[in-house]
């Protein structure tokens, strides 16, 4: 992907119980000539991105924890954490990616959860459905960043993948912030997954 293929579709005042953002609406084209898709993308921009190297998070939906607060996984949680400590800065950006189940879509996850159910893990449950382990793409989230003027970030992340995506891509991840909560007793095996099989690091001991 590059600049020339991601379009500004739009740009609102939106309000939130964190605080004032503006809303951006984005979409690209991505993948190869025969077999591109378009993707699309939300940012939450708050304050002021020049002054200072802006605090950032890329936050792939979640139906099922961001809507319907499932104790499942952690990402309702870090989403309000995210929100709250962009706001507490007075100035960051949320970029928020359709690319539920870590990008195998809606249904493909609930049968993951149903193979999780019956003993797999998160890992196990995606590639016995025929999926990588993680099949996100962040390159979309890189030139948002770049439209919006951020080319050096301090991202809020546990998982290093994103931080070696957004450099590759050419933003400069200056500094990697620890998006970390408390996990309920039903998400404690996903994050020891995430660590264990994925490489997401924690300060704590999960």
């Amino acid at each position: 992907m590059n600049e020339k293929s991601i379009e500004q579709i739009a740009s609102a005042d939106f309000p939130t119980r964190w605080g004032h953002f503006r809303i951006y609406g984005f979409r690209a084209r991505v993948g190869q000539d025969g077999n591109q898709r378009v993707e699309e993308a939300v940012a939450l921009v708050m304050g002021e991105m020049k002054s200072r190297t802006p605090l950032v998070r890329v936050h792939s939906q979640c139906l099922t924890g961001d809507v319907f607060h499932s104790l499942r996984c952690d990402c309702r949680q870090q989403l309000e954490l995210s929100l709250s400590m962009i706001a507490q800065e007075g100035a960051g950006i949320l970029i928020y990616e359709q690319q539920e189940g870590r990008g195998i879509g809606l249904m493909a996850k609930l049968q993951a959860y149903e193979l999780q159910d019956a003993g797999l893990d998160t890992v196990e449950a995606n590639e016995r459905l025929g999926f990588k382990a993680d099949h996100r793409d962040f390159s979309l989230p890189a030139e948002i960043l770049k439209a919006l003027g951020a080319t050096s970030v301090r991202l809020l992340s546990n998982n290093p993948d994103k931080v070696e995506a957004l450099e590759k891509a050419g933003v400069r991840v200056v500094e990697r912030v620890p998006c970390e909560v408390t996990p309920s007793e039903y998400a404690e095996e996903y994050l020891k997954t995430k660590k264990e099989k994925l490489g997401h690091l924690f300060t704590s001991s999960e």
